[in-house]
């Protein structure tokens, strides 16, 4: 009897722990380099996944720990990971071993068109849907604003208006009133990179020399005549905002939220102008893949679903203060920083004439030579006053040397190329 009982005991203890077990393995496995900060990892796993039917184990790593165990599995064909997050960059070096989400049902919520193309990663498959993003804008105390071109809509501005704009306000206030990220911690190489040279030439690398990035960087030059010159030592444009040395501003998002947060009634957010070329923007996108190996195929796709519904969207922007790529109405409660300057990141994303414009891939530890390229650029045209072909020929020759050491193929908006991206 007492054999049968400890039989039966042992019998139910293996039952549970396979019980335990299967609902273990049952949760999909989230590998995220993103919202890898205690609190944001706290706040996803709490406040986004937990609502998702079958359960989630959210496990953001840096980098390293990240690239290593995922790399593993997918030499292997097989794992435990069910999805991804990551940027774009990471997400494309690993292309082949996504599973195609084309068919994913998201019931009719509409995706940023621009995001959707990126998430190809150049196939004819949804390599990954855009999860969430980070942006850069302009913004603008709203005494500016009498000041505006005749006819001109602020969220579709020109580069010429802006000039137009900027030249306005300085000659009848008496003093400049642009502002612009050009000091040595400003993120200034980012507005060359991924708005100036592609609203211009459509391109960041291969047109760097063209006679229309040099009109690009001419435009830029009468620009800066109206530009408060103690822009060279700004990083974050909140602060001048806040001070009103400054009346209209580029930056970053982050670099912008406090002026909206202090004095939301005294500013306004909208979209980078437009070039010729179309408005260039550069978000910082990232995505959600689902391996082709991983353990339930089906489930990791219902995440995928899941995370892309219009309240998990925002809930994602409370955790992580990362945009929605969806169309979706932001609810009255969010900070005034996040009210004001989605929107405009939405008008941006999803104009007619948007010409995305990825971060660098592939440079490795050339990032910051090849940053410095555009910087010099600026500092030698703009600041200098040398002559704009003379800079960007020579230039280019460094540019050119950067991109064959780095053996770096072209990201969007550059045509993709066989081996390193041409400079021409």
């Amino acid at each position: 009897m007492k054999v049968h009982k400890t039989i039966s005991i042992l019998t139910g203890a293996t039952l549970a722990l396979s019980i335990s077990a299967h609902a273990a393995t049952a949760q999909v496995l989230f590998w995220s380099t993103q919202a890898a900060p205690v609190e944001e990892t706290q706040k996803m796993r709490e406040d986004v996944l937990s609502g998702f039917e079958g359960g989630v184990d959210f496990q953001p790593q840096e980098v390293g720990p990240f690239v290593t165990r995922l790399e593993a599995e997918l030499e292997a064909g097989s794992g435990s990971i069910g999805v991804v997050g990551a940027l774009h960059g990471e997400l494309a070096t690993y292309a082949e071993h996504w599973a195609d989400l084309s068919g994913v049902d998201l019931g009719g919520i509409e995706v940023t068109p621009a995001f959707l193309e990126l998430g190809k990663l150049g196939t004819q498959e949804q390599k990954y849907l855009p999860w969430m993003q980070a942006n850069y804008v302009m913004a603008a105390n709203k005494q500016s604003l009498e000041y505006l071109p005749e006819g001109a809509d602020i969220n579709a501005l020109t580069y010429d208006q802006l000039v137009q704009w900027a030249k306005a306000m300085a000659e009848q206030t008496g003093s400049p009133k642009f502002g612009f990220p050009a000091g040595p911690q400003g993120l200034k190489h980012r507005f060359f990179q991924g708005f100036l040279l592609p609203s211009y030439a459509n391109s960041t690398v291969t047109k760097f020399a063209s006679d229309e990035a040099e009109a690009g960087w001419n435009m830029f030059k009468e620009l800066w005549q109206y530009t408060n010159p103690a822009s060279t030592n700004y990083a974050f444009m909140q602060e001048p905002l806040l001070s009103g040395d400054v009346w209209v501003a580029f930056d970053h998002i982050a670099r912008l939220a406090d002026a909206f947060n202090q004095r939301p009634d005294d500013f306004v957010a909208f979209p980078a102008p437009a070039g010729p070329a179309g408005r260039g923007f550069m978000p910082v996108l990232a995505g959600i893949a689902v391996p082709k190996g991983a353990p339930d195929v089906e489930a990791s796709k219902r995440l995928v679903r899941y995370m892309m519904q219009p309240e998990t969207q925002v809930a994602t922007l409370l955790a992580t203060n990362f945009f929605p790529t969806i169309e979706v109405t932001l609810p009255e409660d969010l900070p005034a920083s996040a009210r004001a300057l989605g929107p405009a990141i939405q008008a941006m994303t999803s104009a007619e004439d948007a010409v995305p414009s990825l971060l660098p891939v592939g440079l490795g530890d050339l990032g910051g030579q090849f940053n410095q390229v555009y910087t010099d650029a600026f500092e030698r045209i703009v600041l200098a006053g040398q002559p704009v072909r003379d800079v960007l020929d020579q230039q280019a020759e460094t540019l050119r040397s950067i991109m064959e050491q780095a053996k770096a193929p072209c990201w969007l908006p550059d045509q993709p190329s066989d081996g390193p991206c041409p400079v021409e």
